[in-house]
């Protein structure tokens, strides 16, 4: 088994943070957010990689809405948790109409993925291997029900909206919680080797260790 690697591709819409995952030639992307799926192609292609999944660290169109492209090119599913996908057949429907007109997407340009394989986390976590790639998924509702934590090996945790630099994800759009995002917090990201980079879902990157001395919303939780 390789070394596992990843390549960055930020979204033109939202800027999110779209993770192209590899190890030996196998990949998986994570977060195929909207205007990315031509790079990440690219990407895969020029570096003789073989996509086996789209994942998504939860159901917001601005981390779905290229998925269905990628999968439907490369013959692959969609891979996310079981509690956000029901998200993927109408990608607006639980967003703000401010934050729908926001994201400048059209929904007849939208195009869900054919073949979803949800996933469950019983006890809160799975492992979830596509040929040489492993991922550790760490359920984390509260932006979302659905919302996951994937740790690659020991060095790296993709965090979606649940954890950014300085912040967390927002709790008022349907199937978020404030009650539940604290305990998230307390449980789950507080839980992290402080050693793990983190890749957030938008914005720049940062380390377990830096968001535990710093984030304001890390320190209320310690109580």
């Amino acid at each position: 088994m390789g070394r596992v690697e990843l390549r960055l591709v930020v979204a033109p819409v939202f800027g999110t943070n779209c993770c192209v995952v590899s190890s030996g030639t196998d990949c998986v992307v994570v977060d195929a957010g909207a205007g990315v799926a031509d790079a990440v192609g690219r990407l895969i292609d020029g570096a003789g990689l073989t996509p086996r999944a789209v994942l998504a660290t939860h159901g917001h169109a601005d981390h779905t809405w290229d998925a269905g492209a990628l999968c439907e090119r490369y013959g692959i599913p969609m891979r996310l948790h079981e509690a956000d996908a029901y998200r993927l057949a109408d990608p607006f429907g639980t967003l703000s109409p401010a934050l729908e007109n926001a994201l400048g997407l059209h929904r007849d340009d939208y195009r869900a993925p054919a073949v979803v394989e949800p996933f469950a986390t019983p006890g809160g976590s799975a492992t979830l291997t596509f040929g040489e790639v492993t991922l550790h998924a760490l359920h984390a509702p509260g932006h979302t029900e659905g919302s996951t934590l994937y740790r690659l090996d020991d060095e790296v945790v993709l965090t979606g909206d649940v954890l950014f630099a300085g912040s967390v994800g927002r709790t008022d759009l349907h199937g978020g919680s404030g009650q539940v995002m604290t305990e998230t917090l307390r449980a789950v990201v507080r839980a992290l080797d402080p050693a793990l980079a983190v890749v957030p879902g938008h914005g720049p990157t940062t380390t377990v260790a830096h968001e535990l001395e710093t984030n304001p919303f890390l320190a209320a939780g310690r109580a």
